[in-house]
């Protein structure tokens, strides 16, 4: 079987949960402790990061974007990533844009401040922080509206790999209760758009001890 290694709220892992159940490739999901360091582990992935993906012939990949990169690749029938250079370049800029610019931005500033550093043992939320990540979202997310607006979905006319990074840090601030939808409408309704799609069910469906989500977070609706 299909393994993937994963933390719940880890938005890299979540965009490749989010790319496997587009192509309708079965996997397993396995919860690694990263913090723990197992050398079993390691020997996957030196860096101990999440997302690591395993095949059923032992082939083992480390970080999103080679995961998902390969995923296009081997399995092309479902296309996540474009079809010409231009529409390439552009999903390639937005994944970076989300991956990059908005996770040091905002996911850094309050996921990892908020959930994951006290669980890493590395300290208390810097206050100084969480503020900049708010603060941050606003722009993020008027800048997301601007792109449902102006196009049928993030990088273009078809649904890509944008989409599902954009979709993974959201969906985790989202579980947490750090998005003030009401910033941007045209976010929500992108955002309201993505919940929907069949390969959502398994993020809305997530449930994470010592934490509640807010009602709205599996609500289709909202």
């Amino acid at each position: 079987m299909r393994i993937l290694y994963h933390l719940p709220l880890s938005p890299y892992a979540r965009k490749v949960r989010l790319a496997l159940a587009e192509k309708r490739l079965p996997f397993e999901l396995r919860i690694e402790r990263v913090w723990d360091r197992r050398a079993e582990f390691l020997a996957l992935n030196p860096a101990c990061t999440v997302p690591v993906l395993t095949e059923e012939n032992g082939l083992a990949i480390a970080d999103s974007n080679a995961i998902c990169e390969y995923l296009d690749e081997a399995y092309p029938d479902t296309n996540l990533l474009g079809r010409t250079l231009a529409e390439r370049a552009e999903v390639r800029r937005l994944v970076a844009w989300f991956d990059g610019k908005f996770a040091q931005e905002v996911t850094q500033n309050l996921l990892y401040e908020k959930q994951m550093k006290r669980a890493m043992g590395r300290g208390n939320p810097d206050a100084s922080a969480i503020r900049a990540g708010y603060a941050n979202l606003r722009p993020h997310l008027e800048y997301l509206g601007w792109l449902h607006e102006t196009r049928a979905w993030l990088a273009g006319g078809q649904v890509s790999l944008a989409d599902f990074a954009a979709a993974a840090h959201l969906s985790a601030l989202d579980f947490i209760g750090d998005v003030d939808w009401s910033v941007n409408d045209a976010a929500k309704d992108w955002y309201a758009r993505m919940k929907s799609r069949p390969n959502f069910r398994g993020l809305l469906a997530d449930r994470v001890s010592g934490l509640t989500p807010p009602a709205h977070y599996a609500d289709l609706d909202f």
